[in-house]
């Protein structure tokens, strides 16, 4: 799907421009193109790119191949950016990859996936034309702070997650749990993987002289920047969180281990002194045979009976004493 959103001071705004009108939208320097593409084909997508864009093939090459990390690249009359859009799904981290092409007067993105940031922005362009009066690089800062946000939904929701399972750790720790703990933190490892490049490229538009990137518009980047920096601080924190869980998940189940093992040895204990008296008569009660038959008769059978029992009952007490029951 290709879209395109032009917006002219004389036409006002169009979102239905062909692509053979691409060129006098470019020519147009007070106005601003913006086109979108999304999950288009490469064939489709490189002539656009190169032959009415513009843009170098290498350039080109980056943005139609996939898993790049977040970066920037200076071609002098256009900025190439990589950003990373993170989506929290299924308990798992999606990371969709959202190249762009900014230039003095024009914005292009390309995408494989829908990108919920993207579409907000988009939407908000067309309610409101103020979102692109101020130019291409201002929209582009309107994208950067609309992925930062969904960013900082996904702490909140990874937050809660992490309650909850220390919670369920205290209550009933089971494989299930570990599981999640184990998942919560491939997600933080993957977050922090993207937030960490992610920064480095506002740091650089906040900081850095682009000739695309007008100097007013540079405070609104490092705004980005600092939320970045908060969104990393967050990341490990919570990262802090789950090896602490992790750390009182272990506790627990060893807790439990010594209390199922100090169970075991005390039935074990409690009985070995039965088994004695059991092996020494050798239980022939109902079998009398030679000259013992006073050692199986109905007196003596009540007389062990009554001793086993008491013994039983002893050890326990005893052991109660000493705190091992």
């Amino acid at each position: 799907m290709i879209r395109t959103l032009y917006y002219s001071l004389r036409k006002g705004m169009n979102i239905e421009l062909p692509t053979e009108k691409y060129k006098e939208a470019l020519d147009d320097k007070n106005g601003l193109l913006w086109v979108d593409f999304c999950g288009e084909t490469p064939q489709i997508c490189e002539p656009i790119l190169i032959k009415v864009f513009g843009f170098h093939p290498l350039a080109v090459d980056d943005a139609l191949q996939e898993m790049h990390t977040p970066k920037l690249d200076d071609w002098g009359n256009y900025l190439y950016i990589v950003l990373g859009a993170l989506e929290y799904k299924n308990n798992e981290l999606l990371t969709h990859e959202l190249d762009v092409f900014l230039g003095s007067n024009y914005l292009v993105t390309h995408h494989d996936e829908q990108i919920k940031a993207l579409d907000e922005v988009w939407e908000a362009c067309q309610r409101d034309s103020r979102h692109i009066e101020n130019g291409a690089d201002h929209l582009l800062y309107r994208i950067t702070d609309y992925v930062v946000a969904d960013s900082m939904e996904i702490v909140e929701n990874v937050d809660e997650k992490i309650d909850g399972v220390e919670d369920e750790i205290l209550n009933r720790p089971t494989s299930a749990v570990l599981e999640q703990l184990f998942a919560l933190k491939r997600v933080l490892l993957t977050m922090r993987r993207t937030v960490t490049h992610q920064r480095e490229v506002l740091n650089k538009l906040a900081r850095d002289d682009y000739r695309i990137i007008d100097p007013k518009d540079r405070i609104f980047f490092r705004d980005v920047y600092d939320h970045l920096v908060r969104l990393q601080d967050l990341n490990e924190s919570m990262r802090d969180l789950v090896s602490g869980a992790l750390d009182i998940y272990l506790s627990v189940i060893n807790n439990r281990m010594n209390d199922i093992m100090k169970t075991l040895t005390a039935v074990a204990t409690v009985f070995m002194p039965i088994s004695f008296l059991a092996s020494f008569f050798g239980m022939n009660f109902f079998q009398p045979h030679g000259q013992l038959l006073n050692w199986t008769s109905n007196p003596t059978f009540y007389v062990v009976l009554t001793g086993m029992i008491l013994i039983l009952g002893g050890m326990y007490l005893w052991m109660r004493k000493r705190t091992w029951v």
